[in-house]
């Protein structure tokens, strides 16, 4: 078995979900989520088929989001994983709904962080152990990080 850390490549500003589901009916269900979650919503879905043709599946409302999409779930290649690339929302915007889709069987990270999947490979397949999303911790807040981190929220709009 070999171990490998699969960095993904990303604007820095693009939000995405990598999830892992069991069925390929998991594109269709996780389109009609995303769109009934946030209206007028830019995404790009792809998830690795793992049986039969085992085909890189794809759908999305932009081309170039989906594009990325399949880019980073090819680079992942472990098999049922699902990549969603968001344009003009947060993974807070559709994650409750994501992880409710019946195929959903979890949810490895939601960020904009830099993204490292590591994967164990064996006899042709991969399967995701785990990711490293952004950096460790550089300190501890202080008042003035506390006032920020609110400043910062409010901006957003998810506190008043």
């Amino acid at each position: 078995m070999e171990i490998k850390a699969i960095e993904i490549h990303k604007p820095a500003d693009i939000n995405l979900i990598i999830g892992q589901s069991h069925f390929i009916k998991t594109v269709e269900e996780l389109y009609e989520t995303l769109v009934q979650s946030v209206p007028g919503i830019k995404f790009g879905v792809a998830f690795c088929e793992a049986s039969g043709p085992c085909l890189i599946r794809h759908t999305g409302t932009d081309k170039e989001l989906e594009r990325l999409a399949i880019d980073c779930a090819g680079s992942i290649g472990a098999g049922h994983v699902f990549v969603i690339v968001l344009g003009n929302a947060f993974p807070i915007n559709v994650l409750n709904q994501v992880k409710a889709v019946a195929e959903v069987c979890t949810v490895f990270c939601a960020t904009a962080n830099p993204v490292r999947v590591i994967v164990a490979e064996e006899a042709g397949g991969r399967g995701i152990l785990g990711i490293i999303d952004g950096s460790s911790p550089k300190g501890i807040e202080g008042d003035l990080d506390r006032e920020d981190r609110q400043a910062m929220l409010r901006r957003f709009g998810y506190k008043h």
